[in-house]
């Protein structure tokens, strides 16, 4: 099998010393060239053919918003990961690289980390997702379906637990933007992402539109209907009932689970101890996280959709869910807005 080709695209010599050492390092990867700015690399892609390529936010001649706007102009289909400084600047910049069509998008090693420490991070954080966005051996894809895993026995719906990664930013818009109709629960999110980014986030997420008001959750926050709360980057998010009935966010440094921190697990396991009737939602990722969260809530007799492969950017967090019998309907992106809205607000009537 051949191996998947990379163009390095980036301003500054180190970084693409690095990004070429991540990308020799793995045998099924190939550096197709280098880069330095976005007007060669526009040029090196009909020359080298690449199957992916990594491409700076900021560089000189041509940024990468613009580069990235003009491959997807004659490219629409070839697979572009972003790479930023974890500051605001760049998280500002990278949410409108995901917009404007980007696939995903990794923070650069800090200056105070050594030339191996820098190698690893990035190789972690980097190589997964090339190979996510570059998959060998595609799997058997399940139909879209509404049918229901087991008849009856669902618990009201009191609270909503979404999960989701890889495509994140744009699914989320996209699902807050078809949910017009006020539904009387809150809205608690996971989405896999480090600090700042999260908080400019919500702050989109607030602006696009729909019943649902977003803010990035803080600690204590009383979690109100019609309101949701986006998991802030690198603290997990839990949530507890007070014997009011109100759930509250709690926050935690706890280890990284799946990886990740947040962690869907953590929200959907926590949600799930409450006792709670929940409806969880598993949307575009990569990985499982969520898998075990999802059989939590379950067990627990909630509901759970997930989004479809055709309209994942990565199957890997439905897919398991589905693969694993958990979820109650697998559909695609542009109908999970009209399904939360038919299951929550019929399940919370039924409460009543």
């Amino acid at each position: 099998m051949s191996k998947t080709r990379i163009l390095v695209v980036d301003d500054a010599v180190v970084m693409r010393r690095l990004l070429t050492e991540v990308v020799q390092s793995d045998p099924h990867l190939e550096l197709a060239g280098t880069a330095p700015n976005g007007r060669i690399a526009l040029q090196k892609i009909t020359q080298v053919n690449p199957d992916l390529i990594t491409l700076d936010v900021e560089m000189p001649e041509l940024d990468g918003l613009a580069t990235l706007r003009e491959i997807r102009r004659t490219h629409p289909k070839l697979p572009v990961i972003m790479l930023s400084l974890l500051t605001q600047r760049g998280a500002s910049s990278t949410l409108e690289a995901l917009a404007a069509g980007a696939n995903d998008y990794v923070t650069k090693p800090s200056e105070s980390t050594n030339l191996v420490e820098s190698i690893n991070r990035l190789a972690a954080e980097l190589l997964p997702k090339i190979h996510a966005h570059c998959p060998r051996t595609p799997r058997p894809a399940l139909k879209p379906t509404t049918a229901t895993r087991r008849a009856g026995g669902f618990a009201p719906a009191e609270l909503i637990c979404v999960g989701i990664s890889t495509g994140g930013p744009n699914a989320l818009a996209d699902l807050f933007k078809q949910i017009q109709t006020p539904i009387p629960l809150p809205l608690a999110i996971v989405q896999h992402m480090p600090p700042m980014f999260t908080r400019l986030l919500a702050e989109r997420l607030n602006g696009v539109g729909g019943a649902f008001r977003c803010q990035e959750a803080a600690e204590g926050d009383v979690m109100r209907p019609g309101h949701a709360y986006l998991a802030p980057g690198g603290r997990h998010l839990a949530v507890v009932r007070q014997p009011n009935g109100d759930f509250v966010a709690r926050l935690n440094d706890a280890p990284p689970e799946n990886s990740c921190r947040p962690a869907v697990d953590v929200l959907f396991r926590s949600a799930a101890a409450t006792g709670a009737g929940l409806l969880g939602v598993i949307m575009t990722g990569m990985g499982q996280d969520g898998l075990r969260g999802c059989q939590n809530i379950v067990d627990r007799h909630g509901q759970i959709v997930v989004q479809d492969e055709a309209t994942s950017v990565v199957w890997g967090m439905p897919g398991a869910v589905a693969q694993a019998g958990l979820a109650h309907a697998i559909l695609p992106l542009a109908q999970i807005g009209a399904e939360i809205t038919r299951r929550s607000t019929a399940l919370a009537c039924s409460a009543r």
